[in-house]
């Protein structure tokens, strides 16, 4: 299915790119959205008509993500959890929980805007966490797990 993208999307194309999709993916993801419409006729002539105004949307998107960047990067998140006597968890710290620990600092930061590719945490100890903000901002934030005490 060919659609016109509304935003800037990572592995796919930027503001406006008509691009092919599978049309699950479209009718799924891109489409309900927002982030993309179908590429006829007159979508494309609407969308050049409203590109300004998406562009300028879109910069200012960009301009909040590196403004809440640059106070979260380097940011130190600490986490209590129950930990053995070997200092491995009793559970794991999860994306949801360091989402929640930052929403607490007074970040509003989505758990699905938090990157860890190597799964959940399960050990005491310093972690490096990547943060995305935005798809053009990734800001890496320490989360320090600490053995909680009984």
């Amino acid at each position: 299915m060919q659609v016109i993208l509304l935003e800037r999307i990572a592995n796919l194309g930027g503001l406006g790119d008509v691009v092919k999709v599978r049309n699950g993916y479209a009718r799924n993801f891109l489409i309900p959205q927002g982030k993309a419409k179908r590429a006829t006729d007159a979508a494309i002539k609407e969308f050049e008509a409203r590109r300004a105004e998406l562009e300028k949307a879109q910069a200012e998107k960009l301009a909040q993500a590196q403004a809440m960047g640059e106070k979260l990067n380097g940011l130190v998140v600490k986490i209590a959890m129950k930990a053995g006597v070997d200092g491995r968890l009793f559970g794991s710290v999860t994306n949801f929980d360091i989402a929640e620990a930052l929403r607490k600092q007074g970040f509003e930061v989505a758990k699905g805007q938090i990157r860890m590719p190597a799964g959940p945490l399960k050990s005491v100890g310093d972690h490096h966490v990547a943060v995305a903000l935005h798809t053009d901002v990734v800001v890496d934030i320490t989360v320090s797990v600490l053995a909680e005490q009984a």
